[in-house]
């Protein structure tokens, strides 16, 4: 089945966490990012475009700032980040150098993706990259982010750049190797499991846990990150970052760690876009044969099914789509804004140019715009 599957790659996204990138006293280990630097090269070689996500920016800083503890304040963050991402970047540099292979670096934050200009944009210029071969080496903007517009950690970065860079393989580098039925650094019986067809809730429950003194992400995040990019239509590998050799072998569709299988049923990537990338501005609270309507029939959401507006948001926000039971179901983007669809809550398509004095559209959210979770 995997070799079947990898036939068809030919762009790969390999996320790299920081507890692959460090050592035991916190700093970057430039043994493992040559050994990573090497089988990357392997990859080229064999014509394959590799993106890299790269964590350990700040931890790569937090050993030059001389601090001995993961930095908790967002001013100490963003320091070590900015010491630390020039460092990273000499170590992938330096290591693949010798391959004649060049890096760029490429920063984001949530709101560089959130815009659907710049989202494109984006796009247009990790395939300029590629297309001069060379290897982009993307990192969250640490140096300027906070709360509002992070990404969360890498392991959601590397799925957004996934459907960014319309990738068909999300390979994720971690410390242990692959996913298991429980912790196994807690529960020694813990079994690796190869193969995952579907991420249910009792996958999501066995993912648990959450990071480490040096990274933000745990297996609950990981899996998260699959779901997201199976959603994408695009396959997850995740395997031991410590191990030589590994990249290649899952490249080459040998059963190691652990395959999570795309979702069967896709959505297309401005959808995709819609349900993962943006960050909802509010809820729209909509009564049950509204929501019967949007899941069951595919239509728009019209005026007369909404019951309640929550928060403040623009026209063209996304917004969270909600039942009477208040449990979010789908997420979209709204045609007028909150301080419009309040006013226009109940009424029919036909008066809402004489309520507002004017006239965007006969729908709130259009089913264009909204994607079902």
């Amino acid at each position: 089945m995997r070799k079947d599957l990898l036939k068809t790659v030919k762009r790969v996204v390999i996320k790299i966490g920081s507890r692959v990138l460090t050592d035991s006293a916190g700093a970057l280990d430039i043994a493992v990012i040559g050994r990573i630097c090497d089988e990357v090269a392997i990859l080229r070689q064999q014509g394959l475009h590799v993106i890299i996500v790269s964590s350990g920016a700040i931890a790569a800083g937090r050993s030059e700032l001389g601090l001995t503890a993961k930095p908790q304040t967002i001013p100490h963050k963003q320091a070590a980040a900015a010491v630390g991402q020039t460092r990273l970047m000499q170590a992938y540099e330096t290591s693949l150098a010798p391959h004649n292979l060049k890096v760029a670096q490429v920063l984001l934050t949530s709101e560089d993706l959130g815009s659907r200009q710049r989202f494109l944009n984006a796009r247009a210029t990790l395939d300029a990259l590629l297309g001069f071969g060379i290897i982009p080496i993307i990192n969250e903007n640490d140096t300027v982010v906070v709360d509002e517009i992070k990404f969360g950690d890498n392991d959601n970065l590397s799925a957004l750049v996934t459907n960014v860079a319309e990738a068909h393989l999300l390979l994720i580098l971690t410390d242990i190797e692959g996913f298991f039925s429980a912790d196994p650094n807690t529960h020694p019986d813990a079994l690796l499991i190869p193969l995952v067809k579907g991420i249910t809730r009792e996958v999501e429950r066995a993912a648990g846990g959450s990071g480490s003194a040096v990274g933000t992400g745990g297996m609950a995040t990981k899996v998260a990150a699959a779901k997201k990019a199976g959603k994408n239509g695009v396959a997850t590998i995740m395997v031991s970052g410590k191990q030589s050799g590994i990249i290649v072998s899952a490249l080459q569709g040998r059963e190691v760690g652990t395959l999570f299988l795309p979702s069967t049923i896709g959505m297309n990537r401005r959808k995709h876009w819609i349900a993962y990338t943006l960050k909802p501005s509010g809820r729209i609270i909509v009564d049950d044969g509204a929501r019967n309507a949007l899941l069951k029939k595919g239509k728009s959401l019209l005026p007369s099914g909404v019951v309640r507006v929550e928060g403040r948001f623009e026209r063209g926000a996304c917004v969270r789509l909600c039942g009477l039971d208040d449990i979010e179901f789908a997420r979209g983007l709204s045609d007028y804004s909150s301080s419009e669809s309040i006013r226009l809550i109940g009424c029919k398509s036909v008066e809402i140019e004489g309520i507002l004095g004017y006239h965007y559209g006969d729908v709130i959210i259009h089913r264009d715009n909204l994607v079902l979770l």
